[in-house]
C-alpha cells in the first residue's frame, strides 16, 4: 500500500484511476473509519514545529561574549573595591545590550509559527461519498477533496476533475500568472518543475478560477509546502561580518587586557606598591582596556539606523543586518513582485497594420500611447479593441484608499485590459452600463477564448479574447483603418508575424475579436478580428536606477525567478541585469555538482524555472565564495534563502508572513529602490561603528602607554585609578556616542563594499590609530615627567597630565570623524559631537576646581599658564593625525579599506 509509504512523488505522470487504485481510494472518498485508521499511521496533516529554542537560552547566550565576560567581571571586582559607581555604570551598559538583543532574537523564533498558520484551516472533502467539511489538519492520503474559486488548497493532490480550474501558485514557484490545470498526466520519464504539473495541485496555493476534484497524495511535511518548511527548520544563520569582527575584537583586547595589566601589576609589585593599590590600579587599567560602550555604542549606532531606514522603507527585525547591508556584494532579487510590478501590464496593441506602445506599469490607470515612438492618441481603432476587450472582461480595479495602492478584483490579465482601456479614458464601469452584457461562453482550457454578448442599441455584439491561434482561425474578417475587410492569407501571415514577435519580448499575446448581429449558437463563428494586445508583468520603473546605483557600488544584482527563461532574459535585459545572453534553469543546475556552481556562480546574472532548493543552493554558493550574499523575496518558495542569505529582504505589501519573519529586513513599499537606501545606511552605520572604534581604541593605547611607560621606567604614575577611570567611562564615552550618529561621507556609494571577511582593523586602520596613542603616550609621559623636574608637585603634575590628555581624546573625537579627509572638511557637521565635547569641558571644569572633587580625583586648580601649555601639547594632535592620514591615502600604510 502506498499511502503510507511514500512510494513515490511522482503522481503527475500516473493518470487519475491509477493514483485511487494506489491509494486504495475511489471518486466517493474514504470512509470516516478508514480515515480514523489512516491517521493513525500517517499523522496529522500540519507542519512540524522545528527545534525551538527557550526563551531562556536566547538570554543566556547574550552573556555568552569574551567582551561582556569582561566587563561583568569588572562589574564584580569594581563593587568589592568599593567603587560602586563605576560598578553601576559598567552593570547598566551590560544590561541594556543584552536586553535589546534578547528581544530582536526572541522575535525570530517566530518564523515556523507564521509558516505553520498559512496552511488552509478547514477543507471541503468527500467522505462516503457525502460532501462534508473537515479540518484541514483531519486529511489523509486517498481522501478526496472539492476546490473551488477563492479556496486555499488544503494539501497535495492528484487532479480528479478539473473545469476551467485555475491556481496562483506563485509562492510556491515563482510563476506570475495563474497556472490552468488539466487531468492529462506528464510524461514518466521527465521531471518537470512545480509550475508545469499541471495535473497536480499543491497545499498552501489558492484557486483563482473555476472548479475541480482532486485525491490527497501528500500531507504534512511530505507536501512541497512542506519541504519548504524542512528546509527553513535545517537553514542555519550565519554571523554577520559586524558579529564576526566584534567577536575578534573582544578575543584580542581580552588577551591584551590580561597580558599588559598583568606586566604593570607584576611590575609595581616588585618596585614595593602596596599590593591593594596595584590591585585597584590593575582594575581600572583593565577597565581603560576594554571599551566598557562597545556593546551599547553598536547597539545605539545599529538602533539609529533602524529609525532613519523606518523613514526611507525598510524595517528591520534584527539589528545586526542594518551593519550587514553595507557589506553586501550581492542582491539575489527575486522577479515576481520585486523587480516587477505583480501586476500584469499591457505593453502593445496591434491594430490594423499599427503597432501602439503603451507606457505606464501596474494596475494604476495612468499612462499613454506611442506609435512609431512618440505619443499618440489612441485612434478610433485601438479604442474599439480596448473596448471589446474590456466588455469580455469579468476584472475590475480599484483604489484602496487606505493603502492608495490599485488593486485588481479577478484575473489579472482581464485587469491588464481593462486598465489599458482605462488609459484610453474608457472606463469598465461606463462601458458595462451602456452595453449590458446578456450572455456569456465563459474559457476553458480546450476552446482557449471567453465570449460574452452585450445589447449595442438595436442589436446583440459578441466579444471574443483568447489565444491568437485559436482566435484568428475563428475569424473571417478584420478591422483595419478602412474599414472591416475579408481576412485573406497574407493577413493572417501578418497577424501570426505579429503575434509572435510580441512573445519574442516575453508578451502575453491574446486576440481580440467581434461578431454583430450574434446570438449564442454563433457568437464563435465568422468574427471579425479588432487586434492584438501583449501584456506582461512589467518591471518596476525605479528598479533599473536602482540596479545602476548598486553597480556603481560595487554591488552585483542577480535575478532568481520561476518564470519562464524568455520572460527572465526579457525582464533581466530591461532593467540592465543581464549584460550576455545567457539564463541558467533549475534543470541545469540539477546537472550540476555544488562544485560546478561554485565555480560558475560568479558569471551567472539570471536564473529561471527554479526551485526553493534551487536558490537556497545559489546563495549558498556564493557564500562559499566568500560574498556577502542578500536575498529579496515575497513568496513562501523565497524564505529559506532568505534565512541561510547574510540579509534576507522581504517585501511587506506583497510578502507573505512566512516570508517577513524569515527575512532580516522587509521593505514597507516592495520597491527595489528602497534596498539602495539602506544599503547606504547600512555602510554608514558601520563606518561610525569603525569611528567609534578607532577613536576610543587610540584613546586607550594612549592610556595604557602612558601607565605602562611610566611603569615599565619606573617612573611615578602620571594618572591616578581614579582618573583613569574617569577618562574611559565619562570623557570617552559621550564622544564616542556622537561619533556613532556622525553624517555619512558624502562619497560613500562610490566605493565597492569592503572585502569578504575583512576585519575593521586593517593595517591603515591599526596604523592610524597607533599614530594616535603611540604621540598621546609620548607628549603626555614628557609632560609629567618635566613638570616634576620643574618642581611640580605630584597632584599638579598629575592634574596637568590628567587635563592634557583629556583634551587630546577631545580633538582626537574630530579627527577620527573621517579617517580619510582632513579634519577640518565640515568640521562642525556634528552636532552631537559638538554639545558632547562642550558637555565633558564643564565637567572636567567642575573635576579640576570644584574642591568636593578635588580630594577623590587628585586634583588641583590650574592657572592661566597651566591651560595654555595643555592646549597647546594637546592641539599638536591635528597636524600629526592629518600627516597619518596623508600617508595612509598614498598607500604607505598598505592598501585602503
Amino acid at each position: 500500500m502506498n499511502w503510507d509509504s511514500k512510494a513515490t512523488d511522482r503522481w503527475y505522470a500516473l493518470d487519475a484511476d491509477t493514483c485511487l487504485e494506489r491509494l486504495e481510494s475511489n471518486v466517493d472518498g474514504l470512509a470516516a473509519s478508514e480515515a480514523e485508521r489512516r491517521r493513525a499511521l500517517t499523522g496529522w496533516n500540519e507542519l512540524a514545529a522545528g527545534r525551538r529554542i527557550s526563551p531562556w537560552q536566547i538570554l543566556r547566550a547574550q552573556f555568552q561574549n569574551v567582551l561582556v565576560m569582561i566587563l561583568i567581571a569588572a562589574v564584580f571586582v569594581s563593587a568589592f573595591l568599593g567603587h560602586e559607581i563605576e560598578a553601576v555604570a559598567i552593570g547598566v551598559i551590560v544590561l541594556f545590550a543584552a536586553g535589546l538583543g534578547f528581544l530582536q532574537e526572541y522575535r525570530a523564533e517566530r518564523s515556523m509559527e507564521a509558516l505553520r498558520q498559512m496552511a488552509a484551516p478547514v477543507a471541503t472533502a468527500i467522505r462516503g461519498g457525502e460532501e462534508v467539511r473537515v479540518p484541514a489538519r483531519e486529511l489523509v492520503p486517498g481522501d478526496v477533496f472539492l476546490l473551488r474559486a477563492g479556496d486555499r488548497v488544503p494539501a497535495d493532490g492528484r487532479l480528479l476533475e478539473s473545469f476551467n480550474l485555475q491556481l496562483e501558485e506563485a509562492a510556491l514557484t515563482g510563476e506570475s500568472t495563474a497556472v490552468e490545470k488539466s487531468l492529462e498526466p506528464l510524461a514518466a520519464d521527465s521531471s518537470p518543475p512545480l509550475g508545469d504539473r499541471t495535473c497536480m495541485v499543491f497545499g498552501g496555493t489558492s484557486v483563482t478560477y473555476g472548479r475541480g476534484r482532486a485525491v490527497v497524495t501528500a500531507i504534512g511535511m511530505e507536501t512541497e509546502f512542506g519541504k519548504v518548511a524542512r528546509m527553513l527548520q535545517e537553514v542555519e544563520t550565519t554571523l554577520t561580518p559586524l558579529q564576526r569582527n566584534l567577536d575578534r575584537v573582544g578575543s584580542l583586547l581580552s588577551r591584551a587586557a590580561l597580558a599588559i595589566v598583568a606586566l604593570i601589576v607584576i611590575a609595581g609589585l616588585l618596585r614595593g606598591q602596596p599590593f591593594v593599590e596595584m590591585l585597584i590600579f590593575g582594575v581600572a587599567l583593565s577597565v581603560a582596556v576594554v571599551p566598557e560602550a562597545l556593546p551599547a555604542v553598536v547597539t545605539i549606532s545599529l538602533a539609529i539606523g533602524v529609525q532613519r531606514m523606518v523613514r526611507r522603507n525598510a524595517l528591520i527585525r534584527r539589528l545586526p543586518a542594518v551593519e550587514t547591508l553595507g557589506s553586501t556584494s550581492y542582491i539575489c532579487s527575486d522577479k515576481t513582485g520585486t523587480l516587477t510590478k505583480d501586476e500584469m501590464t499591457v505593453r502593445r496593441a496591434w491594430v490594423g497594420d499599427d503597432l501602439f506602445e503603451v507606457t505606464g506599469a501596474g494596475y494604476e490607470p495612468v499612462g499613454n500611447f506611442q506609435r512609431d515612438g512618440r505619443e499618440s492618441p489612441p485612434s478610433p481603432l485601438l479604442r474599439r479593441l480596448l473596448s471589446a476587450a474590456t466588455l469580455a472582461s469579468d476584472a475590475h480595479v480599484t483604489l484602496d484608499k487606505e493603502t492608495g495602492h490599485w488593486e485588481a478584483k479577478g484575473d489579472p490579465t482581464e485587469a491588464a485590459l481593462v486598465v489599458a482601456a482605462a488609459k484610453a479614458g474608457l472606463h469598465k464601469v461606463d462601458l458595462d452600463a451602456q452595453f449590458p452584457r446578456l450572455g456569456e461562453i465563459p474559457f476553458t482550457s480546450e476552446t482557449k477564448r471567453m465570449t460574452t454578448l452585450h445589447r449595442h442599441g438595436d442589436e446583440v455584439v459578441a466579444y471574443a479574447k483568447g489565444a491568437p491561434e485559436v482566435l484568428v482561425a475563428a475569424c473571417s474578417r478584420r478591422a483595419t483603418e478602412r474599414g472591416d475587410e475579408p481576412l485573406d492569407d497574407a493577413a493572417r501571415r501578418a497577424i501570426v508575424a505579429a503575434s509572435h514577435a510580441m512573445a519574442e519580448g516575453a508578451l502575453r499575446v491574446l486576440a481580440i475579436a467581434e461578431r454583430r448581429p450574434a446570438t449564442l449558437e454563433d457568437a464563435e463563428r465568422d468574427l471579425t478580428l479588432l487586434g492584438l494586445c501583449g501584456m506582461i508583468d512589467p518591471p518596476r520603473p525605479e528598479a533599473r536606477d536602482a540596479i545602476q546605483k548598486c553597480r556603481r557600488a560595487g554591488v552585483k544584482v542577480v535575478m532568481i525567478t520561476g518564470d519562464h527563461p524568455t520572460t527572465a532574459r526579457a525582464i533581466a535585459r530591461e532593467l540592465g541585469i543581464l549584460t550576455t545572453d545567457r539564463v541558467v534553469t533549475g534543470a541545469e543546475l540539477d546537472a550540476w555538482s555544488d562544485d560546478q556552481l561554485a565555480a560558475q556562480v560568479e558569471a551567472i546574472e539570471t536564473y529561471a524555472r527554479v526551485s526553493p532548493a534551487h536558490k537556497l543552493r545559489v546563495v549558498t554558493a556564493l557564500q562559499d565564495r566568500g560574498h556577502v550574499a542578500a536575498m529579496t523575496g515575497d513568496g513562501v518558495n523565497d524564505a529559506p534563502a532568505l534565512k541561510k542569505a547574510a540579509i534576507g529582504i522581504a517585501m511587506g505589501i506583497a510578502g507573505t508572513d512566512v516570508t517577513k519573519e524569515a527575512a532580516a529586513m522587509t521593505l514597507t513599499d516592495d520597491n527595489f529602490a528602497s534596498i539602495v537606501a539602506a544599503v547606504e545606511e547600512g555602510r554608514g552605520i558601520y563606518g561610525n561603528i569603525k569611528k567609534y572604534l578607532m577613536y576610543l581604541l587610540s584613546a586607550n593605547i594612549g592610556e595604557i602607554g602612558i601607565m605602562g611607560g611610566a611603569s615599565l621606567l619606573g617612573l611615578p604614575l602620571p594618572l591616578s585609578a581614579v582618573q583613569l577611570l574617569y577618562i574611559n567611562l565619562a570623557t570617552d564615552g559621550l564622544p564616542a556616542l556622537a561619533l556613532a550618529v556622525d553624517p555619512p561621507a558624502r562619497d560613500l556609494m562610490e566605493h565597492p563594499p569592503r572585502k569578504a571577511g575583512q576585519g575593521i582593523f586593517t593595517r591603515p586602520v591599526v596604523m592610524l590609530m597607533l599614530a594616535g596613542g603611540v604621540w598621546s603616550t609620548f607628549v603626555n609621559l614628557v609632560l609629567c615627567t618635566a613638570t616634576r623636574r620643574a618642581g611640580y608637585s605630584d597632584n599638579h603634575a598629575m592634574t596637568l597630565t590628567f587635563l592634557t590628555l583629556v583634551l587630546i581624546e577631545f580633538f582626537k573625537a574630530y579627527n577620527f570623524r573621517s579617517d580619510r579627509e582632513c579634519a577640518f572638511v565640515r568640521p562642525f557637521a556634528n552636532r552631537w559631537l559638538n554639545l558632547a565635547i562642550a558637555w565633558e569641558i564643564l565637567l572636567l571644569k567642575d573635576v579640576i576646581y570644584v574642591p568636593w572633587f578635588q580630594p577623590a580625583f587628585r586634583t588641583v586648580p590650574l592657572d592661566g599658564l597651566d591651560w595654555c601649555l595643555a592646549l597647546g601639547v594637546s592641539a599638536f594632535i591635528f597636524p600629526v593625525w592629518e600627516l597619518a592620514k596623508w600617508l595612509e591615502r598614498r598607500g604607505l600604510f598598505g592598501a585602503m579599506d
